[in-house]
């Protein structure tokens, strides 16, 4: 298993991954199979899309901050409530096939660390399946 760090800026940003995820891939040496991402965090999340236009990320982040705002009568005494639900909504793992030593994403795809209760220092779990 190898352990990325990640440290984010901001209170919610997506912070693509996918370079580091593929010298994660590279320094296994496995040629097919599947890598497993997780997130040990409960405020933090791992998900996959758009990565050639910045904008989606920031429409993505914009609409989320509707649907679950900062503040909103929660109950948990941290005040992270949003941070918690975010987090939930997109899931703290992935898994993404691997073929012949690459990721097998979409033209268009990339793999994103979504922190929604930052600034931060994470950790985002990798563990490379052979097939």
């Amino acid at each position: 298993m190898i352990r990325l760090n990640v440290t984010s800026r901001r209170v919610s940003e997506m912070i693509e991954i996918t370079s580091e995820v593929r010298n994660a891939v590279r320094q296994s040496g496995v040629r097919d199979g599947m890598v497993q991402l997780f997130v040990p965090h409960t405020t933090a999340a791992v998900t996959i899309n758009e990565n050639a236009d910045p904008d989606v990320v920031h429409d993505m982040l914009k609409a989320l901050g509707k649907v679950v705002p900062s503040e909103d009568d929660y109950l948990h005494v941290e005040g992270n409530s949003a941070a918690h639900l975010k987090s939930s909504f997109f899931g703290a793992s992935e898994l993404v096939p691997l073929e012949e030593g690459e990721l097998a994403l979409g033209t268009w795809q990339g793999i994103y660390f979504c922190e929604f209760d930052g600034p931060r220092n994470r950790r985002l779990l990798v563990n490379i399946l052979p097939a």
